[in-house]
Order: C-alpha cells, then structure tokens, then sequence
C-alpha cells in the first residue's frame, strides 16, 4: 500500500508541475495543428484527412512524450530531486514508472488532438477505436521509454534534447508516417524496422483507413511489446550504473 501511495504521489506531483501547465497543454494541441496546416498549404492537390490522420497521431505522440520526459528527469536529476526520490518506499521499477506515466498520459491526450479536428473535416464514425486505442497506448507507452532511455543517458537538459533530436527526425521519414515503408530505398528499411512508432502507425492506419498494415496485428503488437521492454530494461540498467552509484 505504501509504494502505491508513493507512485501515485509521484504522478500527481509530475502531472502538477510539468504536464499540467498551460504552456505544455498549448503545445500539444498547437503542435499537430501546425503539421496538418502544413500539409494543407504545401499540397496543390485535395488532402485526404484520413491517410494523413495516422502519421500526425504518432507524430505528435513521438514529440509530446520525449520531448516531456527529456526535460523532467534531466533537471530533476540535475537539481537532485530524482535522488530524494530513490528515498521513497518503492522499489526502482515503480518509481520509474511512476515518472513515466505522466508523459504516457499526455502522448495519449496528444494523440486525441488531430482526432477531435479530424472530427471537422471528415467522418470518422467507421474507425475500429479498440485497435486504434491499443494502438495510441502502445505507442505513446514506446514512445516514452524511449525519451527515458535518451533522458537518463544525458547529464544536462540540452544534451538529451538534442540526442531525442538525432532519433526523432529521422522516424518522421523512415517510420511510415507520411512515406509508406515499402517505398524507402532498400537499404533503409531494415532501419525502419527497429524503430517503434514503424509498429505504431501500422497499427493505427489501418484502424483509421481499413485495410491491413505491413505486419499483422499479433506481429505489430508483439514487437510493440519487445521494443518496449527492452528501452525500459536498458534504462533501468542505466540508471543503476550511472546514477546510483
């Protein structure tokens, strides 16, 4: 009971002074608009909400979580924060989780931003929700992992942003979000297959457009599941050789 009173405690504090405030709720509503604008102005031809609805779901999941993450564990370690924390009754794996749960919350709320526009400019009355919602929680949950993989792999604010920087611009390309896998150059997408939000958005396309993806369902949310994992494990594995010792 106590180390749930302490990861609730956690989360009600992150949710309170960083996901909560006024300026990170703008943004994740401004951010998606401003890349379906784009869209918009730069195509001389009608835009099809729908096939541009998944990319800029993921995307604006993939910038909302590890953008957060990216300056929340950073300067809390930097300010030694993070340490009192390690101080509390719950073991390493809750209070990482703890601290992670509040981007997982935003990525979704992110992720529901193009969806209420959507709502405007098409119908969206056929989506299946219960493969799209798996589908926005899974990526927002890898999505996450991954801001804390590069957050606890950097000392300074700064540096983590701009390592996120060197994974999250090229997935806007190589990942399928606009550019469909299969019309990569060859040798680039054995790239794209290590990269979560390439199983995101296979997931959610076809929950939006219909279809089938590039892997089946049981494949996209297995490898969702390892790619998860695995950030996870090897953060924690960071964490313990870098900041606790």
């Amino acid at each position: 009971m106590r180390a749930w009173t302490a990861f609730w405690n956690i989360l009600k504090k992150d949710m309170r002074n960083y996901y909560l405030k006024p300026p990170n709720i703008s943004w994740g509503i401004i951010f998606p608009v401003a890349w379906t604008l784009m869209f918009f102005v730069k195509s001389s031809s009608p835009i099809d909400v729908r096939s541009l609805l998944p990319g800029v779901i993921v995307l604006s999941i993939l910038f909302g979580t590890t953008s957060m993450l990216a300056v929340t564990i950073t300067f809390e370690r930097r300010s030694r924060s993070f340490e009192r924390l390690l101080l509390a009754p719950i073991s390493l794996t809750q209070l990482m989780f703890a601290k992670t749960t509040g981007a997982i919350l935003f990525g979704i709320f992110n992720a529901f931003v193009p969806v209420f526009f959507a709502l405007f400019l098409t119908s969206l009355a056929d989506i299946h929700w219960v493969t799209f919602a798996l589908g926005v929680v899974l990526t927002a949950t890898a999505s996450t992992f991954l801001g804390l993989f590069v957050a606890v792999s950097e000392s300074e604010v700064f540096e983590a942003q701009t390592f996120s920087n060197f994974f999250r611009f090229p997935m806007i390309f190589l990942c399928g979000l606009f550019i469909p896998v299969q019309r990569l150059p060859k040798f680039l997408q054995p790239l794209s297959f290590i990269l979560p939000p390439t199983y995101g958005v296979d997931l959610i396309r076809p929950a939006i457009e219909g279809g089938s993806g590039m892997f089946s369902f049981a494949a996209d949310l297995a490898l969702l599941l390892v790619i998860i994992s695995v950030l996870f494990i090897w953060s924690l594995y960071n964490v313990q050789r870098r900041w606790m010792q």
